[in-house]
């Protein structure tokens, strides 16, 4: 098993970072626009769980940095996620009305792991970055 890193690309919100963070903050805020999308959605200010692919899937927020970043983890209680996981949201604040979002993502990959999904990984954080940004970017 090794420790892999995942990044993806950087994505422009035209918002300040103060205006974003309250949302990505707590994982209750994201109940309205996740619910309907994932299966079995449940969350609180500090954790969420939903079924993937027939995975529970459990995270904690374990880190706040007010204004530039979230870390989550995987909640090892009760999941049976398969992968041991650490996942950051980063914001960088350019200006008033432009800040950058990034997803980063640190895996326990082993090798078959790695060579089935690490692909898949960079694409659905650049897919999820990007989802992310457009939806800020509707808000008024």
């Amino acid at each position: 098993m090794s420790l892999e890193k995942y990044e993806s690309k950087q994505q422009q919100i035209l918002k300040s970072a103060a205006r974003i963070y309250p949302f990505i903050s707590r994982f209750d805020m994201l109940t309205p626009a996740l619910q309907d999308k994932v299966e079995e959605w449940q969350a609180d200010e500090d954790c969420c769980s939903f079924k993937v692919k027939g995975f529970t899937v459990k995270l904690r927020i374990i880190e706040r940095e007010e204004n530039k970043m979230i870390k989550i983890s995987g909640d090892d209680e009760g999941t049976s996620a398969p992968i041991d996981f650490t996942f950051w949201i980063q914001l960088h604040e350019v200006s008033e009305s432009d800040t950058r979002i990034r997803l980063v993502l640190h895996a326990e990959l082993n090798m078959m792991m790695r060579m089935m999904i690490g692909g898949k990984i960079k694409d659905g954080l650049d897919k999820a970055v990007e989802g992310l940004a457009m939806a800020f970017n509707q808000i008024p």
